[in-house]
């Protein structure tokens, strides 16, 4: 469901540069991507979902091939498509925890805005222990919390990917596993594909797969 051939891709001006020989991702696999920081494990996730566009190589994304896509479609791709949970959390700060969870219901005609939204909210908030928090707006809540909502924003709209960029980095040990739990519950009951980059390394085994970025750009010969 995932694929790159010859990928290169750099950021103007820098010396940075991630190249890919060879990457297969199954529809439906759980796989953890772990390697060192800056080894290109954010850079990966941000031209799967379109963010950043590869300088050469094939990449192919459930069907998709984000470089043949104007800035339009592959925004409403990601909203269709793709859950994304990132490292900064990008809660916005004059919505409610509410209408940020049910966000992208409300940005686009891409998803229909339905009945079951607010019901898949409330499910999702009581998984993850944010109810009491739903009324409230981001700075009132803790890192934690803040993360813990953002992650229910990317499911709320049961993506075929869920995309999480160190979702546990801001918890502590029981509610990584909580998280964790919740991002595996839900990749298994919608038949999604999870990948997520992480330093826990006791988080791993929990994974079907741990691919680690800095070993595929060494197979490239970077």
């Amino acid at each position: 469901m995932i694929t790159c051939r010859n990928l290169k891709f750099a950021y103007p001006g820098e010396s940075f540069a991630l190249e890919i020989a060879d990457l297969n991702i199954g529809e439906g696999e759980k796989v953890a991507l772990i390697g060192v920081s800056g080894c290109g494990k954010t850079t990966l996730f941000n031209l799967i979902s379109g963010i950043l566009i590869p300088e050469k190589g094939d990449l192919n994304v459930f069907g998709a091939v984000p470089s043949s896509l104007s800035i339009k479609e592959r925004q409403q791709f990601r909203i269709r498509t793709i859950g994304m949970v990132p490292q900064n959390f990008e809660l916005l700060d004059y919505l409610t925890i509410r209408e940020n969870i049910e966000l992208p219901f409300r940005i686009t005609s891409v998803l229909l805005d339905d009945s079951g939204a607010g019901a898949r909210c409330e499910e999702l908030a009581e998984r993850s222990g944010i109810t009491a928090q739903l009324g409230k707006f981001p700075h009132e809540l803790s890192q934690g919390e803040r993360q813990r909502a953002a992650i229910c924003r990317a499911l709320i709209s049961s993506p075929a990917l869920i995309l999480a960029d160190e979702p546990t980095g801001n918890l502590d040990p029981g509610n990584q596993e909580k998280l964790v739990s919740l991002l595996l519950e839900e990749a298994d009951r919608l038949g999604s594909t999870l990948l997520m980059i992480t330093h826990e390394r006791e988080l791993v085994p929990r994974f079907e797969r741990c691919i680690d970025v800095l070993e595929l750009r060494k197979e490239a010969g970077r």
